[in-house]
């Protein structure tokens, strides 16, 4: 039997158990995969060196970024993204990997437009940098929105909203706000600005429509939630834990 899981932190509300649960039962498949919930990365350490010989992880939120150091090798792809959310155990050898941005790429492809020139990533944590990655090789301009501007965030949400958002046609929320049971919150962004040219990307998926999508949906934006990029991203670490 080979044995999966995630690694993560409050992960109770996972897609990724349910989702390999049902593809092993469909699949028929000597496999398990089980959320391992830590409180501190220091954690993972024991986790490894225990007696449960585990074959591949999902990571998420808080841990895509700092579990690196704790990594023997880790792919160009994942080195330039900067952060990691699969990782592959062959021979006792952690190597990790970044499928966030593949299904990102490909769950946004076929929504865009010749007028989806330019995007503004909202959020700066390890899944907005697999956003960037994506739209770097889809040929697209972005700027980062931040609580507090630095040296590669343009905008804070208040400078946002004096500005406007006209000239940027995607926005993507890669913050957790609005995450069930947070389902009144979403980024403080001048909605009122939104048209039906913009494109709007969540990348959470529980709820289906949160309220960042659903201002999006009022102004007949197209609107897209985090599931399809979900789905993919986890067909490709399957792909990598097996190859």
């Amino acid at each position: 039997m080979k044995n999966f899981g995630l690694l993560g932190k409050h992960i109770d509300y996972s897609f990724s158990r349910s989702y390999f649960k049902d593809k092993f039962e469909t699949n028929k498949l000597d496999c398990t995969y089980n959320n391992f919930d830590l409180e501190t990365i220091e954690d993972f350490e024991s986790l490894i060196t225990s007696d449960i010989e585990i074959t591949g992880l999902n990571v998420t939120i808080p841990y895509k970024q700092v579990v690196i150091p704790y990594l023997d090798a880790i792919d160009s792809e994942a080195q330039e993204i900067g952060a990691v959310n699969t990782i592959k155990i062959e021979n006792g050898k952690l190597t990790g990997f970044n499928t966030d941005h593949y299904g990102f790429q490909q769950s946004i492809k076929p929504h865009l437009k010749p007028h989806h020139k330019k995007a503004l990533i909202l959020g700066t944590g390890g899944a907005s940098k697999a956003i960037a990655y994506a739209l770097k090789k889809l040929g697209i301009c972005f700027e980062y929105v931040s609580r507090t501007q630095s040296h590669n965030v343009k905008y804070t949400y208040k400078s946002l909203a004096t500005s406007g958002i006209e000239d940027y046609q995607i926005i993507i929320n890669c913050t957790p706000l609005g995450t069930f049971p947070d389902i009144h919150k979403c980024p403080e962004i001048p909605y009122e600005h939104i048209t039906s040219k913009h494109l709007l990307f969540d990348l959470i998926y529980n709820p289906e429509e949160t309220l960042f999508l659903k201002q999006g949906n009022a102004k007949n934006a197209t609107t897209l939630n985090g599931l399809e990029m979900l789905r993919l991203q986890a067909e490709k670490s399957w792909e990598l834990w097996n190859s």
